[in-house]
């Protein structure tokens, strides 16, 4: 009997076919721990989702001459092999910013020529800061994002070249995310620690249509210069409102909100009949003026940093200016109908006296 020793290359490449088709491939891809070079400041890694695609294996590998390429993925998954990677590369300061690493591309395709393989990889993740709501349900806010791309060329029996591209390209994209958060922490409104508020009340006096509330400047007949409305019952009318105005800046994480409040009354579409036009009445319509500029005054003082979120003050500050309005027109009626439109006078001098103290305390008047 004669024994025959077939060629060495050819003997792996018949054991790796042979393996392929039994389903023996190469073990996972497992990514390797590092000692990274920076150290954020700002933010540690909370959370790893796999928000690709398709949620298959990273990496279909020519393994085998004139065979189609083999799926192998990442130790345990991209989401735990992600995670391990981090956990175990990146110091992570749970008392900073959580982050969520939103990993959107992470592919590498093989194509085999010969006995060399050509390798493209292409990865792509997102970045979230997480937080919570007023009403203490969690949120998520699109920071910053990062993509890359590689092209190898390895020998079709060699693998090594493969885990460090994914490594580098995480690597990579974590360093992107430490630049982004060194540089946008003091000046991005979306990484802002802290509010406050900053009120300014427009007081201005002009002779435009427009009477701006200020306690020097109190209504006038004059003012009343529309016509009377026909079919109505009443001596006069006076429109009044509030309304505000904010810009936000931000200095050192501290976002500062700048709100201009304004009460004001509009001449055009106030009336008076001429033969109303007296002292008292003109008190009646005064106080629908301090009315207004009461609710306004309230407005200010439910629009406090405590009582507001960093993720969604704008809209907590136009919800109370809705509630706001709403109660300026309720307290509107109610107070022409206890005065009987100024007819009841012992009701109007209570509501002038209820309406003063209010003023003091928010110190509009003296």
């Amino acid at each position: 009997m004669s024994v025959y020793l077939l060629p060495t290359i050819f003997s792996l490449q018949l054991l790796v076919r042979a393996a392929s088709l039994f389903g023996l491939l190469p073990d996972p891809i497992r990514l390797q721990p590092q000692s990274l070079p920076f150290v954020p400041r700002e933010f540690h890694i909370a959370l790893v989702s796999d928000q690709r695609s398709g949620k298959g294996p990273v990496a279909r590998l020519a393994l085998v001459l004139n065979q189609p390429p083999q799926p192998v993925d990442l130790d345990g998954g991209i989401t735990y092999s992600v995670r391990a990677f981090v956990n175990q590369s990146l110091r992570q300061n749970k008392s900073l910013r959580p982050i969520a690493m939103r990993i959107k591309q992470c592919r590498v395709t093989e194509t085999a020529i010969g006995n060399r393989v050509r390798g493209e990889f292409v990865y792509e993740v997102m970045f979230d800061l997480l937080g919570k709501d007023d009403q203490g349900i969690e949120t998520s806010t699109r920071l910053t994002e990062y993509s890359g791309s590689a092209t190898y060329t390895r020998p079709l029996g060699q693998l090594t070249v493969i885990e460090p591209t994914i490594r580098q390209a995480i690597t990579a994209s974590l360093r992107s995310l430490n630049d982004y958060m060194n540089r946008e922490a003091k000046q991005n409104e979306k990484l802002a620690t802290s509010l406050r508020v900053v009120f300014t009340d427009d007081t201005r006096i002009t002779a435009d249509d427009t009477v701006q509330y200020n306690p020097d400047r109190r209504l006038t007949w004059t003012d009343f210069q529309a016509e009377p409305r026909r079919g109505s019952h009443y001596a006069a009318e006076v429109f009044t409102s509030f309304a505000y105005e904010g810009k936000s800046t931000v200095k050192d994480g501290i976002i500062t909100l700048n709100l201009s409040v304004k009460s004001y009354m509009l001449k055009n579409s106030s009336w008076a009949r001429a033969d109303a036009k007296n002292a008292y009445a003109l008190n009646h319509e005064q106080r629908h003026f301090d009315i207004t500029k009461l609710i306004a005054e309230r407005f200010k003082r439910a629009i406090q940093p405590d009582s507001l979120t960093l993720e969604d003050y704008n809209s907590l500050i136009q919800y109370q200016f809705i509630e706001s309005f709403r109660e300026m027109n309720q307290m509107q009626k109610q107070y022409d109908s206890e005065t009987n439109h100024s007819l009841d006078q012992a009701s109007q001098e209570r509501w002038n006296q209820k309406i003063d103290a209010e003023l003091r305390s928010f110190k509009v008047k003296p």
